[in-house]
């Protein structure tokens, strides 16, 4: 069970398992948690998004026009 909120979320712990014989224990209870923060993007991530953006690259193209997009203008486009 997971209940989610803007600033973080509640998870359940790990239930006992057995490990090579011998039963571990684990806390009982829940876990605050915080969402994890974006990471600093680098440049060329940057500009390989910058790129396909430009291109027209998103989710759910085609496969077809991928393929022409990254032909016909992400390989000049990333040369520069």
């Amino acid at each position: 069970m997971i209940l989610t909120g803007k600033v973080g979320y509640i998870k359940r712990r790990p239930k006992a398992h057995r490990l090579e014989g011998i039963t571990t224990k684990q806390h009982s209870g829940y876990v605050m948690a915080m969402y994890p923060g974006p990471y600093p993007k680098t440049a060329q991530q940057r500009k390989a998004g910058n790129v396909a953006r430009e291109c027209g690259i998103r989710s759910g193209i085609s496969r077809g026009a991928l393929v022409k997009a990254m032909i016909e203008c992400v390989g000049p486009k990333m040369r520069k």
